[in-house]
């Protein structure tokens, strides 16, 4: 009994998850990524997409296998064929795929690397060659059948059997684990117990190729096929489904489609796109190129983990956001930058910036555009219902909108909005582009009454109570009265601040009914008795958590919607009135919403309507609680220099891994299969091992990492969607070895070197003592011998120098003693030539007159004068002497300049000895002109220039 009740139990959570995430929108277009070839870089054409369980997407393209893990692409070839044709994903996550005379499948090694295993080659080479292309592939408990036109092969056990088609096959399909494939001749079959079976009444699809086939309810079956159209088969026959999906087949073809869980059918079209029908043959949604597609021929669909569809294109791959609770009116339905939105008798009217447009509203907005309502091109800035009426503030004036073609204009002057006016109920006020204006409400309808003098500026932020105008601009907030018939402002006030050490004016709004002047998330109230602002902190506790507002508005059920950094919040009103913030689900509107001109427009909590810069969006709220799922985080691939690892391919996870030091620099991609605006998935790393902190978050997919020291690391990888929801962390261990000169051998080897080196060094240190004792003893008789022979060296240089000094003083003796010599010899000469003059003088003497003895006195005295000069030979033995002497000077000089004659060689010797130029001439018996003239000669002779000294140069030789 307790089994069953918890059976129920979990069918009825079931069926309500089923309901939730079965819904889909009638209202708008949903959310359209195209992917050309040039993201993908593949091939034009995708025939079939499936996903694994990690979330990765596979695309069987004319250029191979695509893989798309929300960050990257990825291409795999098969041998032999580039295009693939078909692709099944088993649990195990391997990936079967079929192309030209090829099949087999791709499966994970112990790198994570996807390998190909080829199963055609199981059979022969002759038989290979009529494979053609392997269409479908069908996973039916352990069996895999690859399906062609002339045979299905069924891959079970690592065995191959084959199966000829009775005639011909065209395509096969699996419904509620039965295999129908489609004959030429004979029609639909199932195949069961290695049987071909034909079902009743098939036939008339003959000649026609069937594309799809999907389950109805009471075990009925539709088929969709190429140009008849859709028919119900019921187990007896073919019956045409007369529906408004089956009208748009007939003009369009099929290519098959996908079932949507158990309530909706998606139906490619070869012409227009795709649908998206009820199982009573409604279209929901009609998606084609008009509308964002960018090609009309869908070739296949597929439904994600999370009930998205995946178009496989003629050119390119479709990604539709069917799951979202937003929906969008953009250029498709001929809307741009929408500032307003209400529903009015059952139409729905947008203000946008080339006029007000509507649309019929019965909540089924699919195919056609809105409309223009005549009379409105130009700036519309706000819609508004008052009294039953629909008032459009125009940058042409006040208009009063009747229907699509009635208009009036009530004034001409540029408006931005209207409100109610309290203790007036007949008059509402007006804000312009110059000021404010009154209306007035009479038997005729609404009519313009005056301008309210006192105030000249553009007022497009404005609110009023019973007593007071209220008015933000430039950072200013105005407190106005009015006189009693409104026609002027009778007093003005204005504020830079609510309270002290706030400066600024935030926003003013009315909600609950009360006039709240906002600044930095502190709301506050005007107290007319006390005139001040005071902080109702109630209201300010609600916003604590949330960031810096700009604007809030009120809906019509009570939820407070409120801007910030481009970005749109709501707290949503509960029952017990509290308030419950709400962020994520529109953060996908981040940089769309209007600046300064937030439109919101709430009909219930199924349809909220919210102006965008590009269109209008549609939100269903209930929806949004089954849409936002927390995303998972997977580190898609490890690298570092001599291996590359990929962590993303199916369901393998390796163990702790291991690289040598000297690949130490690594690189890590991520990705999160998250599909939903794909652009704004961050990711957030921290490697454990060589950081602490968290890195921030970024939409960069991949982290490197250098010259990281040995150790054991852990990358930890977490993402966050769109929405603001993180993921767990993705772990992924590994360790990097030390250098061999860190190893923990090398620190045994160090420790025994070191060991090793002190005793020796010890040994040595002391073999070291003992020598340098014995060495310094040598020293010391070495240093006692040095010094001995020192001073002896010294006492031979001491007694070199004296002998030095004696002979120079010797010399210097003997040049003076030479010096007396020549003058003692000059004066010699001197005498001689005296004594020889007195000969002469006697010899000219008459001694004819003298006596006898008187001559021979005189003869006497000549002879002994004449005697004396003879024997006087001092000068010849100077000559002598001085050669003697100075024969090592005479041979130098001669040995130099041997040209020098004995004459130069003379009066060198005599300039040697500082010989005046009179001594030299007496000596040489010249003139002192013969003198110079010999010395010009000798200097001539010597190479002397003028400014050489000759005797100096003479002293040098």
């Amino acid at each position: 009994m307790k089994y069953k009740i918890l059976k129920l139990l979990l069918l009825g959570i079931l069926l309500t998850s089923t309901i939730l995430t079965s819904q889909l929108k009638n209202i708008g277009l949903p959310d359209i990524r195209n992917y050309k070839r040039s993201d993908y870089k593949g091939g034009t054409q995708n025939w079939a997409i499936d996903q694994d369980k990690n979330g990765n997407l596979y695309f069987a393209n004319n250029n191979g296998l695509l893989q798309f893990d929300g960050s990257s692409w990825k291409k795999y070839s098969l041998p032999n064929s580039f295009a693939v044709r078909s692709i099944k994903i088993d649990d195990s996550g391997k990936i079967f795929v079929g192309g030209y005379s090829e099949f087999g499948y791709f499966d994970s090694n112990k790198k994570g690397a996807l390998e190909y295993f080829s199963l055609s080659k199981m059979i022969t080479k002759d038989a290979k060659k009529l494979i053609d292309f392997i269409w479908k592939i069908h996973i039916r408990g352990k069996e895999v059948i690859f399906q062609s036109f002339e045979k299905i092969y069924i891959y079970k056990d690592n065995k191959l059997k084959i199966r000829n088609a009775p005639n011909r096959f065209q395509f096969s399909f699996l419904i509620n684990n039965k295999l129908y494939l489609q004959d030429i001749s004979l029609g639909l079959l199932e195949y069961k117990n290695d049987t071909f079976i034909p079902l009743k009444g098939s036939k008339i699809i003959n000649n026609n190729e069937a594309w799809g086939m999907f389950p109805m309810p009471d075990n009925k079956i539709l088929v969709a096929t190429l140009s008849k159209g859709l028919f119900i088969y019921d187990g007896k026959g073919m019956i045409p489904w007369d529906t408004e999906a089956n009208e748009f087949i007939k003009k369009n073809s099929s290519l098959g489609g996908v079932k949507i869980t158990n309530r909706f059918i998606a139906i490619n079209s070869v012409l227009d796109g795709i649908i998206i029908c009820d199982l009573n043959g409604k279209i929901i949604q009609h998606i084609n190129h008009k509308k964002g597609l960018q090609n009309n021929t869908v070739l296949t669909s597929f439904l994600d983990n999370k009930n998205n569809l995946w178009l496989g294109l003629d050119n390119g791959i479709a990604f539709i956001n069917e799951s979202s609770p937003f929906s969008y009116f953009g250029f498709s339905y001929d809307l741009s930058t929408v500032y307003a939105s209400v529903i009015f008798n059952d139409k729905l009217y947008v203000a946008t910036n080339q006029g007000v447009f509507y649309h019929t509203w019965n909540k089924t907005i699919k195919e056609d555009a809105f409309s223009l309502v005549q009379g409105t091109t130009g700036q519309a800035w706000n819609l508004q219902i008052i009294d039953d009426q629909l008032f459009c503030a125009h940058n042409r004036g006040a208009l009063l909108i009747a229907g699509p073609n009635t208009v009036k204009i009530l004034d001409n002057r540029g408006y931005f909005g209207f409100k109610k006016m309290p203790n007036h109920p007949n008059n509402m006020i007006a804000a312009t582009y110059n000021g404010f204006t009154v209306f007035e409400k009479t038997k005729n309808g609404w009519e313009f009454k005056n301008k309210i003098a006192g105030f000249d500026k553009p007022a497009n932020t404005f609110e009023i109570d019973k007593d007071n105008l209220w008015l933000k601009k430039d950072d200013l907030l105005y407190q106005m009265q009015l006189s009693e018939d409104l026609s002027k402002i009778t007093k003005t006030k204005s504020f830079q601040e609510l309270a002290k050490g706030f400066k600024g004016i935030g926003s003013i709004q009315q909600f609950n009914n009360h006039i709240y002047f906002q600044n930095k998330n502190h709301f506050y109230k005007y107290s007319k008795e006390k005139d001040v602002f005071y902080e109702d902190k109630a209201i300010t506790a609600l916003f604590k958590e949330i960031p810096l507002i700009r604007s809030l508005t009120e809906d019509r059920l009570g939820n407070l919607w409120y801007t910030f950094n481009e970005s749109l919040g709501v707290l949503l009103k509960n029952k017990n009135n509290t308030y419950k913030n709400s962020v994520a689900p529109f953060s996908n509107l981040t940089g769309n919403l209007v600046d300064n001109y937030v439109s919101i427009n709430t009909v219930d909590s199924t349809n909220i309507f919210i102006g965008l810069t590009d269109g209008l969006a549609h939100y269903n709220a209930n929806l949004s609680k089954s849409f936002i799922t927390k995303p998972k985080a997977f580190i898609q691939s490890f690298t570092s220099p001599t291996d590359t690892l990929l962590l993303g391919n199916g369901e393998k996870e390796l163990d702790d891994y291991t690289i040598p030091y000297k690949s130490n620099s690594v690189r890590f991609t991520f990705s999160s299969p998250t599909y939903e605006n794909v652009e704004n998935v961050e990711f957030s790393y921290l490697l454990s091992g060589f950081t602490d902190k968290w890195s921030p978050w970024s939409t960069f997919s991949f982290k490197e990492y250098t010259n990281l020291r040995e150790g054991n690391y852990k990358m930890m990888v977490r993402a966050r969607n769109s929405y603001g929801i993180e993921s767990d962390n993705t772990i992924f261990n590994f360790t990097i070895t030390p250098p061999w000169y860190r190893h923990f051998l090398a620190y045994l080897f160090y420790i025994a070197a070191i060991a090793t080196t002190i005793i020796y060094i010890r040994k040595r240190v002391k073999d070291k003592i003992r020598k340098n004792k014995y060495y310094e003893t040598i020293e010391q008789r070495r240093i006692y011998l040095e010094k001995e022979s020192k001073i002896r060296l010294e006492q031979y240089e001491l007694e070199k120098e004296i002998e030095k000094l004696k002979n120079d003083k010797l010399q210097i003796k003997i040049l003076t003693k030479d010096k007396e010599l020549v003058n003692n010899s000059l004066q010699v000469v001197k005498k001689n030539k005296i004594l020889n003059g007195i000969i002469h003088k006697l010899k000219d003497i008459n001694i004819d007159s003298f006596d006898d003895s008187t001559k021979f006195q005189l003869n006497k005295l000549n002879k002994s004068i004449a005697k004396e000069v003879n024997a006087d030979k001092s000068w010849k033995d100077l000559e002598k002497h001085i050669k003697n002497v100075h024969f090592d000077f005479l041979k130098r000089l001669k040995e130099k300049y041997p040209t020098i004659s004995p004459r130069e060689l003379d009066l060198s010797t005599y300039l040697l000895l500082n010989m005046s130029t009179k001594e030299i001439a007496e000596i040489m018996n010249i003139s002192n002109g013969g003198v110079e003239l010999a010395r010009y000669r000798l200097r001539k002779k010597l190479e002397l220039n003028k400014k050489e000294n000759l005797i100096g140069f003479l002293m040098s030789i």
